[in-house]
């Protein structure tokens, strides 16, 4: 199942533009007018990476299977949104089983599309949004508390582990802090995973940009709040711009390089997207290559090679015997895995080995 990242902000900030561009379609509308969004709009993008499309040259295999990212986009939030407001709390729910929030912040002045508070400050932006997921948490806290305070008191072994964590939880969140503010052990926080609170999740800031300032973020005013906001809250801000993205979308590949380099851009920003959030959740990337398939995994860093075996499938993971590893490095200087493993490059690893960013592996096992 790949990554999976929820796309929130308010009205007109340029979510569903955005989202469009990155998924290379038409499926979000995009208007002058607050909820054009009104179901959510899913879609699947394959994650760039020239260590995939060289493998895929080299080994030319009947399939090729890039690491992807799911994205869902859903209706601009309004203040008031966790009890109602707007389109309502029903559209938060469309995210609770995402990994990381993406969170679009406009910054740009355009007479034309309307603001949805008059005036244009990120942080007010941010706090709007982030506020609306706090009180949308403090529902379901407060439900689930109740609920368990019951059960507490009749002696149930799982409410004694989770009232103490949700009563902090909850005091945190009625200080209209976000869930993260509150000091959890690792273990606390995954005694509460099931609930999947918004305000638990990470965060990246996207600011969307006019296209004039895109080679120079630094230099917006509205940019430079958004990332002292960002780095208040231990995350980063990116900045892309909506209208040049979509404006990608309809040009070949040459056309893509020119065009880029005519705005002094080395890259499309939303691949900069793509890239922030595997960093933020800590994800690395592997290969299986061979003449039927190659194909690229996501794993948490310090994955160990059973548990990355298990992405394959479970009866690897279970009959694991050893793992055969060439990194990417080393498959790039011999050209071929083949002449990579005749200079002895390829390394043969057991249960205890901790899959590297760009490993290419073979797992051997027997069940």
């Amino acid at each position: 199942m790949p990554l999976q990242c929820g796309i929130v902000g308010l009205p007109n900030v340029g979510k569903s533009t955005i989202f469009n561009a990155l998924t290379k379609s038409h499926s979000a509308e995009a208007a002058n007018y607050p909820f054009c969004t009104i179901d959510p709009n899913v879609g699947i993008v394959e994650v760039p990476d020239k260590r995939f499309d060289k493998l895929c040259e080299v080994v030319v295999p009947k399939k090729s299977v890039p690491a992807s990212v799911e994205f869902v986009d859903i209706a601009g939030l309004v203040k008031g949104a966790s009890q109602g407001e707007g389109l309502g709390n029903k559209f938060l729910s469309h995210i609770r089983q995402v990994e990381a929030i993406l969170h679009i912040v406009r910054c740009f002045d355009d007479e034309n599309i309307t603001h949805v508070s008059g005036d244009l400050d990120p942080r007010d932006d941010v706090e709007v949004i982030e506020l609306e997921l706090i009180l949308s948490d403090l529902e379901q806290v407060e439900k689930r508390l109740e609920s368990m305070k019951k059960k507490f008191r009749s002696g149930d072994a799982e409410a004694k582990k989770m009232v103490p964590v949700l009563e902090k939880v909850f005091a945190t969140l009625k200080d209209s802090k976000p869930a993260t503010a509150t000091d959890l052990t690792e273990d606390e926080v995954e005694i509460i995973k099931d609930m999947a609170l918004l305000s638990l999740k990470p965060v990246i800031f996207i600011g969307n940009l006019p296209e004039d300032d895109i080679a120079t973020p630094d230099d917006n005013p509205y940019f430079q709040k958004l990332k002292e906001v960002a780095a208040q809250r231990n995350t980063i801000a990116l900045s892309v711009s909506g209208k040049i993205e979509s404006e990608l979308t309809a040009l070949d590949s040459e056309e893509e390089k020119a065009f880029l380099e005519d705005m002094g851009l080395s890259e499309p920003g939303l691949n900069k997207i793509i890239r922030g959030a595997y960093e933020l959740l800590g994800y690395i990337v592997f290969f299986t290559a061979g003449e039927v398939e190659v194909r690229a995994w996501e794993v948490l860093k310090n994955t160990k090679a059973p548990k990355a075996a298990s992405k394959i499938h479970t009866d690897i993971e279970r009959g694991f015997i050893r793992v055969e590893v060439t990194s990417y490095a080393d498959f790039e200087e011999y050209g071929t895995m083949k002449k990579a493993q005749t200079a002895g490059k390829m390394r043969v690893e057991g249960k205890d080995y901790i899959i590297v960013d760009g490993d290419i592996v073979f797992f051997r096992f027997n069940v």
